[in-house]
């Protein structure tokens, strides 16, 4: 949630600005140095890797939005979000893995940074990596675990977030389904939210509005880091250098950033990207085993997939996509222009569908078939003949048990009937009537595409 203002901010900023306000960001950045003394290091890759991490720090929020936003209890000196952001060798791709805070990790030897203890390789959740040893035993963590060279890093302290949020003019959200966590007090409604610096709070730290925990929370920080480069490239911020100037000074209080991180890589790195968007970015996060890995002393941990995660992390270091190919080749802002797609609850991707041509018009059960499979369905690609009377009005037939799959693919099919068929079973079915005329594009907040389980920022914001 932090390293999203970071990105657009330092990123985005320095290409649509001039060299005063960059120069002022550059003397205001508190600096570290993660890379002292470090040896057997990976070989460096082609392209950027950005270590962006968010600590848990809260001292400069007020009593009032504490109580608020539930910001209650002492902050732990541990890292609170940890993503590896890879800029492309062309500047035309930024790719943003997020590393679970509860991942199985063992550190290397080191000196503890808070009792100065010397310790030898041992097993912890990843996030305290920071606790023990600062930023530079993180970085030597990531390092080993991933095998990808870390070339900057950035380290951000959320209390200057919702001011910084604020200062953009709020975020756009979209959720298919009501989001409710009474531990960060967070209360949305299904459709599109405009959310302030608190309310975004919310959304980025709630972890209990379903079972997927840090995972689905993972992917919620994902979205709204979307939805703030959308908004940073979209509002016009970035190109008045008074509204600029208000959001980098409000971010500066809480960044820390590596030495050679500097006004000179900001302007190089700013100027090549200045054509991005939610669309040259893509999202994902480490493939993890089915089920917890129990640690003895340490408790439940997440254990990253062997094969898997070693793929992503190589796809990285030989700087390839993540995703599958945009339609004709090409990404970002120069890719042709689809219509937007209605949110559903349930990914096209988990619904299966047996079409039929419920009409006398030849051909027409391929065509929905068709449509539904290039939005995503899982269509049986072998549709039937409806043997009764012809009909008038499309028809979606299921399972009661199956009503949200439904919902989501009576989205799809604009106008249609929905009729409950008890003991259908999981497979829906689609009568094809005389009124088809088209099959409106659907996605789901949590579709994932192709062999990463990566999105592209464009499929994550709303449409």
């Amino acid at each position: 949630m932090r390293v999203a203002t970071t990105l657009s901010v330092l990123v985005l900023g320095a290409g649509g600005i001039g060299h005063a306000i960059v120069t002022s960001l550059d003397t205001g950045i508190g600096r570290v140095d993660p890379f002292k003394d470090m040896k057997n290091r990976p070989d460096g890759g082609h392209g950027m890797n950005i270590l962006l991490v968010g600590t848990d720090g809260r001292d400069k929020i007020t009593k009032e939005e504490r109580q608020k936003y539930r910001l209650g209890g002492a902050p732990c000196r541990c890292t609170d979000t940890i993503m590896l952001v890879h800029i492309s060798e062309d500047r035309e791709r930024a790719s943003v893995v997020s590393l679970p805070r509860d991942s199985y990790a063992e550190l290397p030897s080191h000196t503890d940074g808070t009792t100065g203890d010397k310790h030898g390789p041992h097993p912890v959740k990843l996030n305290a990596a920071y606790s023990e040893g600062g930023p530079q035993l993180t970085v030597r963590t990531v390092e080993s675990m991933t095998g990808v060279k870390i070339n900057h890093y950035l380290e951000v302290d959320f209390t200057s977030f919702m001011k910084t949020v604020d200062s953009l003019g709020g975020v756009e959200i979209c959720t298919a389904k009501p989001l409710k966590d009474s531990h960060t007090g967070l209360d949305l409604t299904a459709g599109t939210h405009k959310l302030d610096g608190g309310q975004a709070l919310q959304y980025v730290r709630s972890r209990y509005l379903d079972g997927s925990s840090d995972l689905g929370r993972m992917q919620r920080q994902q979205r709204f880091m979307a939805a703030l480069i959308k908004q940073a490239t979209s509002s016009g911020v970035l190109l008045n250098p008074v509204k600029l100037r208000g959001v980098t000074s409000t971010m500066l209080d809480s960044v820390r950033a590596d030495k050679g991180f500097g006004t000179r890589e900001m302007l190089a790195l700013g100027e090549a990207m200045r054509g991005f968007t939610p669309a040259s970015s893509e999202f994902t996060s480490v493939p993890v085993t089915a089920g917890g890995f129990p640690v003895k002393g340490i408790g439940s941990t997440l254990k990253w997939d062997p094969v898997k995660s070693k793929k992503l992390f190589r796809a990285l270091r030989e700087d390839k996509p993540l995703t599958p190919p945009a339609p004709g080749g090409r990404r970002g802002p120069q890719g042709p222009k689809e219509p937007p797609a209605a949110m559903v609850e349930v990914s096209p991707q988990q619904i299966r569908v047996q079409v039929y041509n419920a009409t006398r018009r030849d051909g027409l059960g391929q065509r929905v078939d068709g449509a539904l499979r290039g939005t995503g369905f899982n269509t049986t690609r072998a549709p039937l003949n409806h043997t009764g009377p012809e009909v008038s009005r499309t028809q979606v037939l299921f399972d009661p048990r199956w009503d949200r799959s439904a919902k989501s693919l009576a989205t799809a099919l604009p106008g249609c009937e929905l009729r409950p068929v008890p003991r259908q079973g999981a497979t829906l079915k689609v009568m094809a009537g005389t009124d088809y005329k088209t099959v409106r594009p659907v996605r789901a907040e949590d579709a994932h595409q192709g062999e990463f389980g990566a999105v592209t920022g464009d499929q994550v914001v709303c449409p």
